[in-house]
């Protein structure tokens, strides 16, 4: 490398400075002479006013004065969530455009985020009044396969498991609101519990309606996680198995007919009706889109919740979210209370589907349960019930747990809506 390429990054970064030096005195002296110019003529507009206000409404004049670091710094994180989603592929289907909601509405001067700004309107429309998670959970049942499930019906009970880390991160928010700086009402200890549910669109809903000044935060811990799944899970899952129950095979799963997938999501939705009404928009969007892919009546319209109408909604989706980081809402302690206790939450829901299939072993001796499908309860959909699979793989090469874990991961779907539907029915009032 030659010493002039070497010199070129200090020769960039010194121009930059300079300028930012530049812009903040020639400010400063332009609002000394607009002050003497006032006095001496106030009706007049000079050149040095003009100057002013020109540089005043600059993004470098804003980030070095003031609080304007802050948006800079938010600018950064948005940055981050791009790199994320594009760069790793962590979720890119939403990191990218709640980093790209981020960007924008931290931008000075630009008004995105204001009462009748692009974000602003996206987020008043839909999400505000529930409209796009609802849209995108139609999206979701559209995907969504339940064959696996019917066909091992068990798998249904570590799905319910691992809502603990739902539930179980209650507790911990009670124990964090001792930390001086750091308060956390019921409702919004609620919102950030879901997060166990590793089930973006139905954080993203529960905190709309409990706690929407943290739902930016929420979201991105909720959506983080999950895309972090092949990360957090497999240390969870070895540390609570050994390696002779990471190597049980279980049974092939029965075949399951195309009559039993078309009537599941309605027996759902009934019981949803009768026994749970608060769950009623969550679970009728997802039962309906399922409803749809599996009757076989509209291959349109289920090809359209696939791709367009799932497409489109999610892309709005991130955008709105991202309009809730903005400095002001974001940058709290309560920020980092959240993303701790989102990481509580997902792994006390990830062992404790592990754990309960190793105490459903105890009754299930002749058809043991392969542990690791129960971290799949989380509804990370099919993320974690590839994990599972992969760890199986890992034990055992001839191993194959891919279809049982769908079931536990479907089921996982399913109750992290019940969940929600609890939660809204004990403290919705």
């Amino acid at each position: 490398m030659s010493r002039h390429s070497r010199l070129h990054p200090w020769l960039w970064s010194g121009i930059v400075v300079a300028a930012l030096v530049l812009l903040v005195s020639a400010a400063g002296a332009a609002e000394a002479s607009q002050a003497a110019a006032s006095q001496a003529a106030p009706d007049q507009i000079s050149v040095s006013q003009c100057l002013l206000s020109v540089v005043r409404n600059t993004g470098i004049y804003d980030f070095a004065t003031g609080d304007g670091w802050k948006r800079l710094a938010m600018i950064a994180i948005g940055g981050v969530l791009i790199y994320l989603g594009a760069g790793k592929g962590f979720e890119p289907l939403l990191l990218v455009p709640i980093g790209f909601g981020t960007v924008l509405v931290n931008v000075p001067f630009a008004g995105m985020g204001s009462e009748h700004g692009l974000l602003g309107l996206i987020y008043t429309y839909g999400i505000a009044n529930e409209f796009l998670p609802l849209v995108v959970f139609m999206g979701i049942g559209a995907l969504a396969d339940f064959g696996p499930l019917l066909a091992s019906p068990r798998t249904a009970i570590l799905g319910a498991a691992a809502q603990f880390g739902v539930f179980g991160t209650l507790l911990g928010v009670v124990a964090l609101n001792l930390i001086p700086g750091l308060h956390f009402n019921i409702k919004e200890a609620c919102s950030i519990a879901i997060i166990g549910g590793a089930d973006g669109p139905t954080s993203i809903y529960v905190a709309s309606k409990f706690a929407p000044h943290l739902m930016g935060s929420i979201a991105v811990a909720a959506y983080s996680y999950m895309a972090l799944v092949p990360l957090i899970q497999p240390p969870i899952m070895k540390l609570l198995t050994t390696p002779a129950e990471r190597r049980i095979r279980m049974r092939q799963v029965r075949p399951v007919s195309k009559l039993e997938k078309a009537i599941f999501p309605l027996l759902v939705l009934a019981m949803c009706i009768l026994l749970l009404p608060a769950a009623v928009p969550l679970m009728g969007c997802f039962a309906f889109g399922n409803f749809v892919k599996e009757s076989g009546c509209v291959e349109r319209i289920t090809k359209a919740l696939q791709n367009e109408v799932m497409n489109t909604a999610t892309i709005f989706l991130g955008l709105g979210v991202g309009m809730q980081m903005s400095v002001e809402r974001f940058m709290q302690m309560t920020t980092l209370g959240i993303i701790v206790l989102g990481l509580l939450a997902f792994a006390l829901g990830t062992a404790g589907g592990v754990l309960f299939a190793k105490l459903m072993n105890l009754f299930c001796r002749e058809n043991p349960v392969n542990p690791l499908i129960g971290s799949a309860g989380v509804s990370a959909f099919p993320m974690a019930a590839r994990v599972s699979n992969r760890l199986g793989l890992e034990a055992d090469p001839h191993n194959f747990l891919l279809m049982h874990a769908l079931g536990a991961n479907v089921a996982g779907q399913i109750g992290s809506v019940v969940a929600a539907g609890i939660i809204l029915a004990i403290f919705g009032g």
